[in-house]
């Protein structure tokens, strides 16, 4: 990997590896893909205003997310099915952030179970992100089996009623391995339907389209206060006005998300929707961004403009498939190199100091 220097040197060196079945399907947009791009295109439009003749001898990258300390602010997204980008998938994923002292997010429909994860990463700081089902029995198990495997948060997905149409996985007959499984629900927690060969399309599309509840409103979030004792963060928030009705029924973090341009096209950049957000939340709860953020200086920009902790996907996604668990951590290496000499070449030695008088 010494020769792997960047995101992009590990994203060009990833395509170079992966079937086409899974690398189509971890790069995909929906639709046009506008969103796709756009989220990474935002964050150049963004500028950094530097100070300079600071003391910045010594530099200190942690926070503090949900009361407890972070040591870098930039986290690992919930990404699906990730065996079949290397056979450790999400273990290998939480690992590296368990040795960066990060946060991972593990998802709903991941090749590794909620107790896998927890037992190869016990002392670790983990969130499960959760779609909610049909079959309601189902979602509440799955809180159950994240509480007790110590999973801090949960990180509720609404921009998913159904799935976008990511035509590369269409025109694929997007399919999981049949040596794969949705591991979240072989532990006793009811059978869920899996994602074999489509009749037509993306099987993935096929079974959300079966299994998600897309009768969702915001009465969710009082029906998990009453399952869970977890803080509760939704994901998929671009716009004010759903951020008011986000603190309006108590939450506990709103995670601004397009779904990495998977959703709906032609939406917002992640980082071009965070101002109006941060602007009606006014620090009464934490803000978290994913979308596109591929460098240092897009976690500098994303912290300046109000964000409490950056989350990326792709990214370690492709570190995974390169080399594993060593990958990732490398990825996330790189992310914390290039913040730190973002900040020390822009006079800042404390990341809780980057404001938005930095960025224009």
């Amino acid at each position: 990997m010494d020769k792997l220097v960047c995101i992009e040197d590990f994203r060009d060196a990833a395509f170079k590896l992966l079937d086409q079945n899974a690398l189509d399907y971890y790069k995909s947009g929906a639709d046009d893909e506008v969103t796709l791009r756009e989220n990474r295109n935002a964050f150049s439009r963004w500028v950094i205003r530097p100070r300079m003749l600071r003391d910045v001898t010594s530099r200190s990258l942690s926070i503090s997310v949900l009361g407890k300390p972070v040591s870098i602010p930039i986290g690992i997204s919930p990404t699906a099915m990730q065996k079949m980008a290397h056979p450790d998938g999400e273990i290998a994923n939480a690992k590296a952030a368990a040795a960066m002292g990060t946060i991972y997010i593990l998802s709903t429909i991941s090749t590794s179970s909620i107790e896998e994860v927890a037992s190869a990463t016990p002392r670790s700081r983990k969130w499960f992100q959760l779609y909610v089902y049909k079959d309601r029995n189902l979602s509440i198990n799955l809180i159950k089996r994240a509480e007790a495997a110590g999973f801090e948060a949960l990180c509720l997905t609404v921009d998913a009623p159904y799935f976008g149409k990511r035509r590369l996985n269409f025109r694929n007959k997007f399919y999981l391995p049949r040596h794969l499984r949705m591991a979240n629900f072989q532990h006793g927690s009811g059978e869920s339907e899996g994602v074999g060969a489509s009749g037509g399309g993306s099987a993935l599309n096929e079974y959300i389209d079966r299994n998600l509840d897309q009768s969702l409103t915001w009465e969710i979030i009082p029906w998990l206060k009453k399952v869970t004792r977890l803080p509760i963060i939704v994901k998929g928030i671009l716009t004010a006005e759903d951020a008011k009705l986000a603190l309006e029924f108590g939450v506990d973090g709103i995670f601004v998300s397009n779904h990495g341009g998977r959703q709906l096209d032609t939406v917002l950049a992640s980082i071009d929707a965070l101002p109006e957000i941060v602007e009606v939340v006014k620090g009464r709860c934490d803000i978290y961004l994913d979308g596109g953020v591929s460098t240092g200086k897009d976690i500098f920009k994303a912290l300046a403009l109000g964000a409490t902790m950056v989350f990326a996907g792709r990214p370690f996604l492709w570190g995974l498939t390169v080399a594993g668990e060593e990958g990732s951590k490398k990825i996330l290496k790189t992310f914390k190199d290039e913040l730190d000499l973002t900040m020390s070449l822009s006079g800042i030695s404390n990341v809780k100091d980057i404001t938005p008088e930095y960025v224009s």
